[in-house]
């Protein structure tokens, strides 16, 4: 069906490229080294809230993708959907209705005031585990007199953290800290963890959990630079997008590049810029393929992994191979 769509024009035609592209994305290899395109996949939290996780969480335990790039809430929400469920409602239910039955609204999605509880009861044990081990490595580290001994948490070494404290086959982070996918999200403080950090601040006094992001963007960027082929699947826009595509600026842009998202660009926000934006930044490279799908990815991005990931088989172990 999604071979045909490429004579269907409008966005079905852009359905179908994207789907070309991730296809070629995933064929590529190095002439010498054998090297296989280095994927950089952004999501941004609404789609761990709606169940495109589950199609999310298949492409990281599958190792489809070298890393992930997305919110505070693309993390906490995967972790607190293994605590808690998450309801259907409606998009036209009354905010102070809700607000009063202790129910929060995303879009068409309700979640319960006691599902951040449920998190909170299980994530501060483990900022407190966190805390020990930064101030012992602290410590160590002027025994010996070498900064090396020291613990730098960063974004992505918590979210791994909690990858495997999980311990659940339904989360994303699980799957990715099992796998060695790092999670980059250089907006962690923006969601219900950084309330759980702020309060953790006040709870661990005088101490105080430090979170290092400039480490986070040397290994976005090495990674990046280091890619024999570099190719982005960006789901939504804003810092997911925008961080992904900054990395590729420092190998002077990436060679594939798929956008799916329903912002437009006449306010010149990077969220509704074409990948030709992108071109004139060094963020893409002239010649490569990219494109945008004008569409909300619940709609088209599962039909397109099947069109593209879906499509290698699976070893009995678990392992896929194209």
């Amino acid at each position: 069906m999604v071979d045909q769509m490429k004579y269907m024009g409008f966005q079905g035609t852009a359905v179908a490229d994207a789907v070309r592209i991730i296809n070629d994305m995933r064929a590529y290899r190095h002439p010498e080294t054998g090297d296989k395109t280095t994927i950089f996949l952004g999501y941004t939290s609404n789609l761990i809230s709606s169940g495109l996780r589950d199609t999310l969480r298949y492409l990281v335990r599958h190792r489809h993708v070298s890393a992930i790039v997305t919110t505070a809430g693309g993390v906490e929400e995967d972790l607190i959907k293994c605590l808690a469920p998450t309801y259907m409602g409606s998009f036209t239910a009354s905010g102070a209705g809700l607000r009063a039955k202790g129910l929060n609204r995303i879009g068409n999605l309700m979640v319960p005031n006691s599902n951040y509880c449920a998190f909170e009861d299980w994530l501060i044990p483990i900022l407190d585990k966190m805390l020990e081990e930064q101030e012992a490595a602290k410590k160590k580290a002027q025994e010996t007199g070498d900064e090396e001994d020291e613990l730098h948490w960063t974004p992505s070494r918590i979210i791994e953290r909690l990858g495997h404290e999980i311990n659940h086959e339904d989360s994303v982070l699980y799957w990715a800290a099992k796998n060695n996918i790092p999670i980059f999200c250089p907006a962690l403080t923006d969601g219900s963890l950084g309330d759980m950090l702020y309060f953790h601040t006040y709870r661990s006094s005088p101490q105080r959990l430090r979170v290092d992001i400039v480490d986070d963007v040397r290994r976005i960027n090495t990674m990046a630079v280091r890619a024999a082929h570099a190719g982005m699947i960006i789901l939504g826009g804003g810092v997911i997008k925008h961080h992904i595509a900054n990395a590729c600026l420092m190998r002077n842009g990436a060679e594939h590049a798929v956008y799916i998202n329903t912002a437009q660009e006449f306010d010149g926000s990077d969220a509704g810029a074409r990948p030709d934006e992108a071109v004139s930044w060094g963020k893409i490279k002239a010649d490569a393929q990219s494109v945008k799908v004008y569409a909300e990815a619940t709609v088209v991005f599962p039909m397109i992994v099947a069109a593209t990931f879906a499509r290698a088989t699976t070893d009995s172990d678990g392992e896929t191979r194209n």
